[in-house]
């Protein structure tokens, strides 16, 4: 059988899944490398395709809120509210894990992550396999995430053995994760469904996010080629344009983030494929899903001062 294959044929997915392969999981946010969370052998591809250290967690991916419980020792109030609120959706959970959870797939921790896809192909992916599917962003590790089943192909090529086309992804950036299991949870990587939205129905705790007990906390990450640089406005932008290489390029996230979020990807992969050097970016105001564009903007910058051209 052909690896590397872009198509919609959701029983050849099953099929890969459930043999131990990997598939491009398309979702709302980004499209994942997902393998059976319940093989050893499939957690290790993942880390091993991806360049993914083996002490990072991964989320798994489920078909819905009864699901998800099984996958806990301990289902907490907050995660049955958010559940219930927000599922089918951009948004996971941590809570104590099962016995059923490889501690391969917690990176050794004893919480896992857990969240229900908020796209038609992934949930019936889900609901066929009737297990869960460890899906971290189908790309080298700490590199631009991908939000087509193109660019899944362009970076892993025959690495991964389907992928999934669900068409763009509609969110664009990873989903929130919300730690449930503490006793007032804490939001540790903001998304889609914002801190605003999430306060509205129970309480959170403002605490630094700590060590990495959650994918997408390290101080680098989703990084393009070129130089990232970050600003609060165009005029800051223009005036920086004396310090800028031959080729460059501003981009201004803040006149519609939403719409920014859902190409944000894909504009800096374009960058790299323009050959830009340097990237203004105008940041957005921290709220709502502004939020997440600064967090995965900074970590991008941070990531790409060693690596630009």
């Amino acid at each position: 059988m052909r690896r590397g294959v872009i198509g919609s044929d959701v029983g050849r997915a099953l099929e890969i899944v459930r043999n131990g392969g990997l598939v491009g999981l398309p979702t709302e946010t980004v499209y994942g490398l997902a393998a059976d969370a319940s093989q050893k052998t499939a957690i290790a591809k993942i880390f091993s395709v991806k360049g993914r250290p083996n002490n990072h967690p991964l989320i798994v991916h489920v078909s819905s809120l009864d699901v998800a419980r099984t996958w806990s020792s301990q289902w907490t109030y907050s995660a049955e509210i958010l559940g219930s609120t927000y599922w089918p959706g951009p948004l996971s959970v941590i809570v104590q894990k099962s016995s059923i959870v490889l501690d391969e797939v917690t990176g050794g921790h004893q919480t896992v992550a857990v969240r229900v896809p908020g796209h038609e192909l992934a949930l019936e992916l889900l609901q066929q396999f009737k297990g869960g599917l460890a899906a971290p962003s189908a790309n080298k590790f700490g590199k631009v995430s991908p939000t087509t089943a193109q660019h899944v192909l362009d970076d892993l090529g025959d690495d991964v053995d389907y992928i999934l086309d669900g068409g763009p992804c509609r969110v664009g950036v990873e989903s929130t994760i919300v730690d449930c299991s503490l006793e007032v949870p804490v939001v540790l990587r903001p998304g889609g469904i914002t801190a605003e939205a999430i306060e509205s129905i129970v309480a959170l705790d403002n605490v630094d996010s700590g060590i990495s007990r959650a994918p997408g906390m390290l101080l680098a990450h989703y990084a393009p080629l070129c130089e990232v640089v970050l600003v609060e406005n165009m005029q800051q932008a223009q005036g920086s344009l004396g310090d800028a290489n031959s080729k460059y390029r501003i981009l201004d996230a803040s006149i519609d983030p939403t719409s920014f979020a859902s190409a944000m990807y894909s504009l800096l992969r374009q960058c790299d494929l323009d050959g830009i050097q340097k990237l203004f970016v105008v940041l957005p105001e921290p709220i709502g899903i502004g939020l997440a564009i600064r967090d995965r903007l900074t970590k991008a910058a941070h990531g790409s001062k060693n690596q630009s051209r």
